[in-house]
């Protein structure tokens, strides 16, 4: 039986919810930060996503909240979030609730500018089906 690494989980798991993003990380700061897409698909997916404890769906609307309370400047992760969680088995109407929670503990504009990056993802996927 062979054990498999955190980052061959990570590389599986990142591609299954966000495939090409190891490769596009690599194209865009490979250059300036050597390793640094291996150890966002080690730690973030094959470290974290990866882990028992919680489901993947449960993991991916806690990413949602904290993204959303940090403010308006984490959008694009947000938006990325957002479809992983759709693929996690997340509802529309889930994804939408854990952003508005988040009008207590980051503000009303970090929550509508959440609901906002929710709202064009919805549309990218509505226009693309």
């Amino acid at each position: 039986m062979s054990h498999k690494s955190t980052v061959e989980i990570g590389r599986q798991l990142s591609e299954e919810l966000n495939p090409g993003m190891e490769a596009a990380l690599e194209e865009r700061y490979g250059h300036l930060l050597p390793g640094l897409s291996e150890a966002v698909v080690d730690f973030a997916y094959g470290r974290q996503y990866a882990r028992p404890g919680l489901d993947l769906r449960t993991r991916y609307l806690a990413t949602i909240a904290a993204l959303t309370a940090l403010g308006g400047q984490t959008a694009p992760q947000l938006k990325v979030n957002i479809g992983g969680a759709l693929k996690a088995g997340a509802s529309r109407e889930e994804i939408a609730e854990a952003i508005w929670q988040m009008a207590l503990y980051g503000g009303f504009p970090a929550a509508i500018n959440g609901l906002n990056a929710a709202l064009e993802v919805f549309a990218e996927i509505d226009a693309a089906s």
